[in-house]
């Protein structure tokens, strides 16, 4: 990582049917292998089975579940005098959000249905219900960050 210069935010275009920057960067994150298209339909056919299994707006949903999913705080590594402590640090907005993107790929892929589609609806509700593997990723940072709350003055 250079250390020099600052590096811009590319800025993405916003995805075609809703006209929305969150779900053009989760269809980013959710992409394999350059494969923008096939991403996208994978969630709206999953923001259909939401639909399906809610009879309410998909995409409030999905917003709400990444919203309950965003950490605020996290643990980061410093090194003081030859020791390495976790210092609990709070997690800037674009962290959070690509953190709970992440996260909810990463356990909608571990899930056990058939396809991403029905593996990442089931994710977003489990999300909803506060339970799920994500969630459970998320209170496991925040637990971190709260059991090394005594190193919080290493803050730099």
């Amino acid at each position: 990582m250079g250390r020099k210069k600052f590096v811009a935010k590319r800025e993405i275009l916003p995805d075609p049917k809703f006209n929305d920057l969150v779900i053009a960067k989760f269809v980013n994150c959710l992409m394999v292998d350059g494969k923008k298209s096939i991403a996208e339909k994978s969630l709206y056919s999953c923001f259909d089975i939401i639909q399906n299994k809610t009879n309410e707006d998909p995409l409030k949903i999905f917003k709400k579940a990444l919203e309950n999913l965003k950490p605020v705080l996290e643990v980061k590594s410093r090194r003081v005098g030859g020791a390495t402590y976790q210092v609990p640090v709070e997690v800037k907005p674009s962290r959070r959000q690509s953190l709970a993107a992440r996260w909810l790929i990463e356990f909608a892929r571990l899930r056990s249905e058939k396809s991403i589609e029905e593996k990442l609806a089931a994710e977003v509700m489990d999300i909803l219900a506060n339970r799920g593997g994500a969630m459970k990723k998320r209170e496991d940072v925040h637990k971190m960050a709260e059991a090394n709350k005594a190193f919080a003055h290493y803050r730099w």
